[in-house]
């Protein structure tokens, strides 16, 4: 039975080594020739010319800096395959005739901001784009600092659009705001007995995003007009200052340590996902995820076994890779991932590790 266990394990390790020196490998049909076209991605790109897309930065020979601040790729730009004198494939750019690639050694602000928001994007930004100004998920005492509705028109239970409410702690300089309220704790499935009451084993909260709201005047309270109500909106529910969608040029690539994380929630409140759900982790900042890194989603598996004296055991197997997820935003110790890649449907406890 020792010998089984030895034996899988020695067969995991020598994968994991195997995959690490494994030279480039090109997709099936990888073309010559790319012409960069509005909507394309740079996921979408990379899985045309390899198998496996998160080796982007590896096909275009770059550095930890250039993956954090890449050279940015426009419609019209064209990718071409190459080869290096060793044989081993790499891509190259041909700059398109944009007036934005007119303007690529300026670096105003503006224009740099302008920049990214034409460039092709590295996921579907249509898939994301709540996430990066919603934060539908907030950390262990997230909100419990943030501004707090204290009173209500006409001491009304709940408020809709239009409405009155009345503010402690908000900050006089903030005009635009979101209203929260903390839902279900998200418990880090790293504890075998998760106990939503003890605040260690909680990572976070889901945060219900109820609607907008504008400070009308400041003062304590200050005087807020409810602008949009996704839900009814009451005494106690919190309030944040309105986040911008953050416009990051960031490229997918694994991260360069082992990761051994868990899907801790599914946005929409279920428990299974495909390719183009959301979902959160129980690995953030802290542990060193970062922007644009992908992970694979795996399923761990157990088999039944006889040990020597005939009793049944179980005994891991390697796991199965169900697909693959790309990491677009990050907290301390929670994640927002897209799901881009699914063999099979993703579940919450799902496994998500370095590919």
């Amino acid at each position: 039975m020792i010998r089984i266990i030895s034996m899988l394990v020695l067969a995991v390790a020598a994968t994991l080594c195997n995959a690490a020196e494994q030279p480039l490998q090109l997709a099936e049909n990888a073309p010559q020739r790319h012409i960069v076209v509005p909507g394309d991605t740079l996921w979408g790109i990379s899985g045309q010319f390899l198998k496996e897309p998160w080796r982007w930065p590896e096909i275009w020979r770059m550095n930890k800096e250039q993956i954090k601040n890449p050279d940015l790729i426009f419609p019209g730009d064209v990718i071409v395959l190459d080869y290096d004198s060793n044989g081993n494939p790499m891509l190259r750019k041909q700059s398109g005739n944009s007036k934005l690639r007119q303007q690529s050694d300026k670096l105003h602000p503006q224009i740099y901001s302008e920049q990214i928001s034409q460039a092709i994007p590295p996921i579907p930004p249509n898939a994301i784009g709540p996430y990066l100004s919603e934060p539908l998920v907030v950390e262990v005492d997230g909100l419990d600092s943030a501004a707090r509705i204290v009173a209500t028109q006409q001491d009304r239970v709940f408020l809709g659009s239009g409405d009155t409410a009345y503010v402690n702690n908000a900050d006089p300089s903030q005009l635009k705001w979101q209203v929260y309220r903390n839902g279900k704790p998200l418990l880090d499935p790293a504890f075998p007995n998760q106990n939503p009451a003890d605040p260690t084993h909680v990572l976070g909260y889901e945060a219900f995003y109820l609607g907008t709201a504008t400070q009308v005047s400041p003062g304590s309270p200050a005087t807020f007009q409810i602008l949009t109500a996704k839900q009814e909106i009451g005494r106690g529910d919190r309030l944040v200052p309105a986040a911008q969608p953050s416009l990051v040029a960031y490229v997918p690539h694994k991260p360069d340590f082992m990761v051994d994380g868990r899907i801790i929630s599914v946005y929409g409140g279920v428990e299974s996902a495909g390719r183009g759900s959301i979902v959160s982790l129980n690995r953030g900042s802290k542990e060193g995820l970062e922007i644009g890194h992908v992970l694979s989603v795996e399923r761990n598996r157990t088999i039944v076994e006889r040990d020597d004296d005939g009793r049944k055991v179980n005994v891991e197997i390697p796991p199965v890779r169900l697909g693959l997820v790309f990491v677009f935003r990050v907290f301390d110790h929670i994640s927002y991932a897209l799901i881009v890649q699914a063999e099979s449907t993703v579940e919450v406890n799902d496994f998500v590790r370095t590919p």
